[in-house]
């Protein structure tokens, strides 16, 4: 088979990881990417960075989650780039090249799961696997204009992925149209079944939080949603303000990440780009005492969130606040849009809760997502409403 045209950039440099299928099943005939933060035998895991390449040898053995794709059927046709340590939200890499957004050329493809996310949205592969741990999957679902989940914590294994933060880090995926985001579910996910019957909640912070325009046009497709599914009830989660939740998430998870990466950064002093430069920096000097209010805000969020969802709710808010930034926005202008992106991604992440974000819109001409975020344990029902969802607005079912 030939190899694959990539025309937006969205593969790692180098020799194609391929892999034929293992068996037969749900997924045969189709094509998968996977983030190049999974292993897979004989081949370096480069976490995006040239340093961390350079300082680890080749995968002994490949991911339990590809291989549970290869039984099923699907054929892996390469790894796709990440924003270097899977820290960051734009999706830039200065070493093996920022994957163009094919939904809107100009702007950033979102991070960290850049080339999954690029690569699904150009019809290169069928779904791409990538990885969510303070939006890493959901923000550039939005951005490229295509369906994304963050599963609950701890529904499919890591094992054979490079961390960041192993308390909020989850496997994630990307497709075109939300029946095959929901048979990706079916293969990767434990077997309950639990519906997600209940009220719609509208999340009133993470609404006033979103652009004014990006809200508009998110508005009306709600709506839609309410003709089917009933008028959706407004939730307030956040007293203390949504820039709170950014606050506690980010301390929460730069003191996991220093505890992870931190050993081979003082060894190596690898090199940096913009952006991660700074965060790694931060979370180096990121102190206990700072962090232990971080930990108590996400014990007391979850017992606010999970009564509200225990009956089949779901939260309903637009997944970024604002479209993917210009490739031109500066780094000061970047960090401005992760704080207010990460206010609204921080629900799901700090109380380990499946979230699926779907196409929904667009705004001067780029895509904007609304998700849907339910119980943990729930994501077969969250896929089978979103799959539903999408019917209602008109999106690829």
């Amino acid at each position: 088979m030939p190899p694959i045209d990539d025309t937006v950039g969205a593969f790692i440099p180098g020799r194609r990881s391929v892999l034929d299928p293992l068996g037969t099943g749900r997924l045969s005939g189709l094509e998968f990417a996977v983030k190049d933060l999974f292993d897979v035998a004989g081949g370096i895991t480069t976490y995006g960075n040239p340093d961390w390449a350079r300082t680890h040898k080749p995968a002994r053995s490949t991911a339990p989650v590809i291989l549970t794709l290869l039984q099923a059927g699907a054929r892996l046709v390469g790894k796709t780039k990440t924003m270097e340590l899977a820290y960051g939200l734009t999706g830039e890499n200065i070493w093996h090249g920022t994957p163009r957004n094919p939904g809107a050329p100009g702007r950033f493809p979102g991070g960290s799961s850049c080339g999954s996310a690029a690569a699904v949205a150009a019809g290169l592969v069928d779904f791409a696997l990538g990885s969510d741990t303070g939006g890493s999957v959901r923000i550039p679902a939005s951005y490229c204009g295509v369906f994304g989940i963050r599963p609950s914590f701890g529904a499919i294994s890591l094992a054979g992925a490079r961390p960041l933060a192993p308390s909020f880090d989850t496997v994630g995926w990307f497709t075109r149209d939300a029946s095959l985001l929901a048979t990706v579910g079916e293969v990767l996910l434990p077997g309950d079944r639990s519906s997600v019957s209940g009220p719609l909640l509208r999340v009133e912070e993470a609404w006033v939080n979103a652009q004014p325009e990006v809200a508009e046009v998110l508005r009306p497709q709600l709506e839609r949603l309410e003709q089917v599914r009933g008028r959706a009830v407004g939730a307030r989660l956040a007293p203390e303000g949504i820039d709170s939740f950014y606050d506690h998430f980010r301390v929460v998870q730069a003191e996991e990440a220093w505890a992870v990466l931190g050993d081979w950064i003082e060894t190596t002093q690898p090199r940096l780009g913009p952006g991660v430069t700074e965060r790694v920096a931060a979370a180096r000097i990121t102190e206990p005492a700072v962090v232990a209010p971080g930990r108590a805000f996400r014990r007391v969020l979850q017992a606010r969130i999970r009564p509200l969802l225990a009956g089949g709710a779901v939260l309903v808010y637009p997944t970024s606040p604002c479209p993917a930034p210009l490739l031109t926005a500066s780094v000061a202008e970047q960090e401005a849009i992760r704080q207010a992106t990460v206010g609204v991604t921080a629900i799901a992440s700090l109380c380990g809760l499946p979230e699926v974000s779907l196409p929904a819109a667009t705004v001067r001409g780029a895509p904007v997502g609304l998700s849907f975020v339910a119980a943990a344990g729930r994501d077969s029902g969250l896929l089978a409403f979103a799959r539903e969802a999408a019917g209602t607005l008109g999106l690829p079912t």
